[in-house]
């Protein structure tokens, strides 16, 4: 086979325009959701909806499931009629709120119990949050809030409330 310049130049061209499509495509992944989001709740809002809960709990970016993109901080709160965060989680796509009957710290953990928990709603904002839990929930069946990326099956954090 002889050296062809042409070919290579097409080869080279090829291949960094495609890395760069990839890069943009996993951008645009990462940055989407910050885009499309609702405004967050306000603080004294989340923190008033607090007071009022009768559990609380702490998510630390430091659980063995957490990392550079996915990992939540701050106080949840767990009343009877909400779950309540006055802090931040990082950003994604499809992130669900679930109330779960033991503490778990990364993927494969939460899926052992994700059949015996509860799917709540969705988590749509990435500073503070508010759901509405559905009526006649039992907490005393679950003693952590789990938030969860379905699309990617992705742990990002969880709290033991009790």
């Amino acid at each position: 086979m002889r050296y062809n310049p042409s070919m290579k130049k097409a080869l080279v061209l090829l291949t960094t325009h495609a890395l760069v499509a990839l890069l943009g495509f996993a951008a645009g992944i990462y940055v989407l959701p910050l885009l499309i989001a609702p405004p967050a709740p306000e603080a004294t809002e989340v923190g008033a909806l607090a007071a009022k809960a009768q559990f609380s709990g702490q998510f630390r970016r430091d659980l063995a499931g957490s990392d550079a993109l996915h990992w939540g901080e701050g106080t949840v709160s767990v009343g009877p009629t909400m779950v309540a965060l006055q802090g931040r989680l990082a950003p994604g796509p499809d992130y669900k709120l679930y109330l779960a009957p033991a503490f778990v710290q990364d993927e494969a953990g939460f899926l052992r119990i994700k059949a015996d928990s509860l799917r709540v709603g969705d988590v749509k904002t990435f500073e503070n949050f508010i759901v509405a839990l559905p009526p006649a929930v039992d907490l005393a069946r679950y003693n952590t809030v789990v938030v969860w990326c379905e699309t990617f099956k992705e742990f990002i954090s969880a709290a033991a409330y009790r």
